[in-house]
């Protein structure tokens, strides 16, 4: 049976997308409206939009245990549950089993992953913050890993386009460490929340809560995409969105990209290496391992685009050896592998705050409050422990009748509490940058194989000594923030994890401006095989202290039409 989907198999093609997450569905999109026929590769299977969402309108008494995972799924996915989240009933389907999908750990490093068309983009966070050049040129000024190739005015045109498009709510704050974009109407603040804004404002120059950024429609304005709609406010993003309400690749990139009658899908097709021809010193194709039947493909383009996570786009690069390359694909820098960053996050504080008892809020938001970076952006804000810096993300919500199981209450009294919603709770938890170090790095396992046979990927890489310093300031200042906001009872806390329980991997095939330092170029091309772009977190050169899936769509989009342009002038 054809894996096919949208259109047929054929010889070659304009361009090969790998992957169909965030990244991917815009590498589609951009190409295919650029009239390039483009065969996009899952390695995983095939999801549509609202069909595909088994759980998306379950109810709590829906779900076995409540949603918690039983042991037998967590013996499959043992990592996958490090986050405490993704293995509850309502969404582990989306993440890989550990015993068929293995990795190896010198240091633990928690690998997220979810293997379908459509990729984390459909149980991502989608917090979505612009970068500055504080970002962009922190690099070069404080002299940790390489420079960046391009600063804020190359991307801002980007960020413009991708915000216009996928719908980003949010509130102009006019700050230079956050620039502002093209909004939806901000998710509104509940009273608590708005009481911790007032009060860090009063009390901290320079500090101001909003509402999270998220990639969400929030008004009535029509967005392209399959019958996408507002925002309902149910807060079961994780499980898929039947309304289309944020974004993801399956609602929004890929059907427009299959509109263009240009995009041929084929979903189980786990792409391994990138084919290299020295004449032309360009790649000619991809070779693939069908995921069921295990039957081995090659299919040949003008360009390439790997899209498949920063963890599974390396490793094709790592694989693709060839007398030229024979260390991987454009590795002459011996760059391919290291650098890997995430965020830390997991600390922070919370608290209890009096008052506001008449008070409540409708609907369940899919975001809560952002704290944007205040340290280290000069004068009075700079500290001598650590160099970045971090932001905060959290909220304030209401206890429910649980509050009175401890309680030593019966008849009236009781019927009466457990009709009323408990106090008031407020937290925030810091999202902070990871350093780029060459020593944090992944490789590759030749002796332990997958089912696939191929090889595993084994992680060894930790925060470092700036991170922690920044952790116990991250802790300190929540603790005194929300002191001076009135809370009462404010405990701080501190739970590290490991690099890449913010699923936010990155850096192991960065960009730079010299091809002895570097991957990639400014465009997201391999510096010595031009004709295969790199735009997932890979390309990272630096972390910032936000979230990145923005700008990784930002730089696909604007590589995708590099590419495009370049193909049309006979470049590549």
């Amino acid at each position: 049976m054809s894996k096919f989907y949208y259109n047929e198999e054929q010889e070659s093609y304009d361009a090969i997308v790998v992957g169909t997450g965030i990244s991917g569905g815009w590498a589609a999109k951009e190409l295919c409206e650029n009239g390039l026929k483009t065969l996009v590769l899952e390695r995983g299977r095939m999801v549509k939009h609202r069909e595909d969402y088994p759980t998306a309108n379950l109810d709590p008494w829906d779900l076995p245990n409540n949603g918690e995972p039983t042991r037998e799924d967590i013996a499959k996915q043992e990592k996958q549950n490090r986050t405490g989240y993704t293995v509850k009933t309502p969404s582990k389907h989306w993440f890989v089993d550990d015993l068929k999908h293995p990795y190896n750990e010198t240091k633990r490093f928690d690998w997220m992953r979810g293997y379908h068309v459509g990729g984390r983009s459909i149980m991502w966070g989608r917090h979505s913050y612009r970068w500055s050049d504080l970002d962009f040129e922190a690099n070069k000024k404080d002299g940790h890993g390489v420079d960046w190739p391009v600063r804020y005015k190359d991307i801002a045109p980007w960020y413009d386009r991708v915000e216009s498009y996928i719908g980003v709510t949010g509130e102009k704050l006019g700050l230079p460490q956050l620039p502002d974009g093209q909004f939806e109407p901000m998710m509104e603040l509940n009273c608590v929340e708005q009481h911790v804004r007032d009060k860090v404002y009063e009390h901290f120059d320079g500090r101001v809560i909003t509402a999270g950024r998220v990639a969400h429609i929030n008004s009535n304005k029509k967005f392209e995409g399959d019958g996408r709609s507002r925002c309902q406010f149910r807060n079961r993003c994780i499980r898929g969105c039947p309304f289309g309400a944020y974004f993801s690749s399956v609602s929004s990139t890929l059907p427009a990209a299959e509109r263009t009658g240009n995009m041929t899908l084929r979903p189980d097709s786990i792409v391994h290496e990138v084919i290299y021809d020295p004449d032309t010193k360009k790649a000619t194709g991809v070779k693939v391992i069908d995921r069921e039947t295990k039957e081995e493909f090659e299919f040949k383009a003008k360009v390439i685009f790997l899209c498949a996570s920063a963890i599974a786009s390396t490793s094709i690069l790592m694989q693709s050896k060839s007398d030229r390359f024979e260390n991987g694909l454009g590795n002459d820098s011996d760059q391919l592998g290291r650098n890997i960053m995430d965020h830390h996050l997991g600390v922070g504080a919370g608290g209890k705050l009096d008052g506001y008892g008449d008070k409540y809020y409708k609907g369940r938001k899919p975001n809560g409050i952002y704290l944007p970076r205040f340290r280290n952006l000069g004068g009075s804000s700079n500290t001598d422990k650590f160099i970045r810096g971090y932001g905060y993300q959290g909220g304030a919500s209401r206890g429910n009748w649980e509050d009175v199981i401890s309680e030593v209450s019966h008849g009236k009294d009781l019927k009466d509490a457990i009709l009323k919603p408990g106090g008031w709770t407020f937290g925030m938890g810091g999202f902070g940058e990871v350093l780029p170090y060459e020593d944090n790095r992944m490789t590759l396992d030749y002796d332990k194989l997958d089912e696939w046979g191929l090889p595993t990927v084994t992680f060894d890489a930790e925060f470092k000594e700036n991170e922690w310093n920044m952790r116990e300031d991250m802790k300190n200042q929540a603790v005194d923030m929300l002191e001076k906001a009135g809370l009462r009872d404010v405990q701080p806390f501190d739970r590290p994890g490991a690099l890449g329980l913010g699923i936010h991997e990155m850096g192991t095939a960065r960009m730079g401006r010299d091809r002895k330092t570097s991957v990639l170029n400014g465009f997201n091309q391999v510096h010595d095989c031009k004709n295969v772009y790199v735009t997932d977190g890979a390309f990272m050169t630096s972390a910032s202290c936000v979230n990145p899936s923005l700008t990784y769509m930002a730089f696909t989009a604007r590589a995708a039409n590099h590419a495009a342009e370049e193909l049309k002038k006979g470049n590549l």
